[in-house]
């Protein structure tokens, strides 16, 4: 059965997508169902459910990788390299844009003052998100959800008190936990006389930029891109731990900003690695860190696409793959408490904090970049008063 639409239709609509999407992973999904399934009917109900299985399976953010997965239905790797291409690059260039902006403003009080009010929202999105991606994850907090998923609970605990108390990520413990939980729940058959313990055993300015810090970029965004599980905010605990604590390219209201200009740009959340790079190595640090962000993610969808139908029944992979998430989610959560001691400074910014959740829990089809701009007019109003 051919296709009824063309590469330059498909580029077209990834292009609009990435230009328009607003809310998120969440959103962002929806809107492709909504858009390619249901009323352009270029891609079937089943066609779509194999991809988003396949985003959810494999690291990296999850809406593009659901882009990369349609763009591969019809047309192969061809397809699949412009579906990806033309999601990301419309918010890749906002988010250049963006860094050069702050690094010529940053330090203007006007600047400061809509960062105030912006960071503290972006606290409570994230918060919000940990929430979310918690219950749907791992379960709802009760008691009979804690007593069936009692390891899940226990790796999301230990993630979380690591992150607060280390202020950073420890990739190792994320394949561990997926390791152990798919040693107790799915044992593959290699491993079927395998005790745990022996498995344990086992874990062993534009142009401003220099080279070195070029391929520190490189290898780090490759990691966040190859190791992060989840949706897009989930590769935020990763990025605090190597952007500002281990290699100190950013301090903390830098890197706030930068997760706040991944919420007013439409596309996929992950982008924010763009802005991190602008700031750290100019232009070249920016398409270096997205394009070690998003080339992982790319061939973990690419290459297991032909043959996921069998991956996805595998339950020894779902099982490893549930222990990660697990681990990923609770290190969020620890996040959250590590980077709003920066960014909550006063009353007024946890009482934006707060808005912003409640906002979000209770005002229907809200979307992010509503309450991000408020939140800069509310900052600006609040220091001319203060």
């Amino acid at each position: 059965m051919y296709p009824i639409y063309n590469l330059r239709q498909l580029a077209g609509y990834f292009l609009k997508l990435g230009t328009y999407g607003f809310g998120g992973p969440v959103a962002l999904v929806g809107y492709m169902h909504r858009d390619l399934v249901e009323q352009r009917e270029w891609i079937t109900e089943d066609e779509y459910k194999e991809g988003l299985a396949l985003a959810q399976l494999a690291p990296g953010p999850l809406a593009a990788q659901l882009a990369i997965y349609l763009g591969f239905v019809h047309y192969r790797v061809i397809g699949a390299t412009i579906a990806g291409i033309a999601f990301v690059l419309p918010s890749f260039i906002m988010v250049v844009l963006l860094g050069m902006a702050y690094k010529l403003y940053g330090g203007l009080p006007g600047m400061q003052a809509v960062f105030y009010g912006v960071g503290a929202a972006v606290i409570g999105i994230i918060l919000l998100s940990a929430y979310k991606l918690t219950i749907k994850s791992i379960g709802k907090f009760q008691w009979d959800v804690f007593r069936q998923n009692w390891l899940l609970w226990l790796f999301y605990v230990i993630a979380a008190i690591i992150t607060i108390l280390t202020q950073r990520e420890q990739v190792l413990v994320f394949i561990a936990a997926g390791l152990l939980y798919m040693m107790v729940k799915a044992p593959p058959a290699w491993a079927s006389k395998t005790t745990i313990n022996s498995l344990l055993l086992l874990q062993i300015g534009f142009w401003t930029y220099s080279p070195g810090t070029l391929g520190k970029i490189a290898l780090f965004f490759t990691k966040a891109g190859a190791f992060v599980f989840g949706s897009g905010l989930a590769i935020v605990p990763f990025l605090y731990s190597g952007v500002v604590v281990e290699h100190q390219w950013l301090n903390e209201q830098e890197f706030v900003d930068a997760v706040a200009v991944a919420m007013i740009t439409p596309g996929p959340v992950v982008i924010t690695v763009g802005f991190i790079g602008y700031l750290v190595a100019g232009f070249p640090g920016a398409a270096v860190a997205a394009l070690a962000t998003f080339l992982p993610c790319y061939l973990f969808t690419v290459l297991p696409a032909p043959y996921f139908s069998r991956i996805a029944k595998n339950k020894s992979i779902k099982a490893f793959v549930d222990g990660i998430t697990a681990t990923v989610i609770g290190a969020l959560a620890g996040a959250v408490i590590v980077i709003a001691q920066r960014s909550i400074i006063d009353i007024p910014s946890a009482l934006i904090a707060v808005a912003t959740v409640f906002a979000l829990l209770y005002i229907r089809k809200i979307q992010e970049p509503i309450i991000i701009a408020s939140a800069a007019l509310l900052g600006i109003l609040l220091k001319i008063v203060l």
